[in-house]
């Protein structure tokens, strides 16, 4: 059915050349250098970072990969590649939005925000054919965002591990290692250049996209 002309739309152009309509995304509206560039420009903390630079969401979607593999493995397990790709794409309509909103301000931006992030995030999950989070999964993922979260504030933006809990409400303790520091080298915590962010998840999405497709 033809859409109303003078209905509303919201067009974003991809680097690309494919264009999104935030207001009626489909999975075929961007391809994964778009994604990967739109996360690694798209800044959490509100863009503010003890750091020269601010931490680009592409990084911190690593972190909580990273962090949730190795809670798998400190229970003898290994987390299933489609499962990783979830983990990593978790965050995945905030590059298409470019717009990563402080959490506690969302409440504020209404339903209407929230029904566009939530087709947003849609698109993304058939686009890359991810299955619905189980409680169980959710519980684990959010418990690995937390984490990442509670660490992101001490190590980059510069918050106290007290101000975490007490001004942040963070419950989750602020880890001391940074878990991409063993698996890329470099400084520990410091926010990546977006190119080198853009790279860095691009060469993971494409990696877990091939051992997921190979997984019966």
């Amino acid at each position: 059915m033809a859409r109303d002309p003078h209905e509303p739309r919201a067009w974003v152009r991809m680097p690309s050349g494919r264009r999104l309509d935030l207001l009626d995304p489909t999975p075929f509206d961007w391809d994964d250098s778009d994604l990967a560039l739109g996360l690694a420009r798209t800044y959490r903390w509100g863009g503010h970072s003890a750091w020269p630079l601010p931490l680009s969401v592409a990084q911190h979607s690593l972190t909580v990969m990273h962090v949730r593999m190795a809670a798998c493995a400190a229970t003898g397990l290994t987390l299933a590649p489609l499962a990783a790709l979830r983990e990593l794409l978790h965050d995945a309509e905030e590059g298409l939005l470019g717009f990563d909103c402080i959490s506690p301000l969302k409440p504020f931006l209404g339903a209407g925000f929230k029904t566009l992030s939530q087709k947003l995030d849609a698109a993304v999950f058939l686009r890359y054919g991810l299955p619905g989070w189980t409680p169980k999964e959710h519980a684990a993922h959010k418990l690995a965002d937390r984490l990442a979260a509670a660490g992101e504030a001490v190590h980059i933006a510069g918050w106290s591990a007290r101000e975490v809990q007490q001004t942040l409400k963070i419950t989750a303790p602020p880890l001391s290692d940074d878990p991409l520091h063993a698996v890329y080298g470099g400084t520990p915590w410091e926010p990546w250049p977006p190119a080198l962010a853009a790279e860095r998840f691009l060469a993971e999405l494409e990696r877990l996209k091939a051992l997921s497709d190979n997984t019966p």
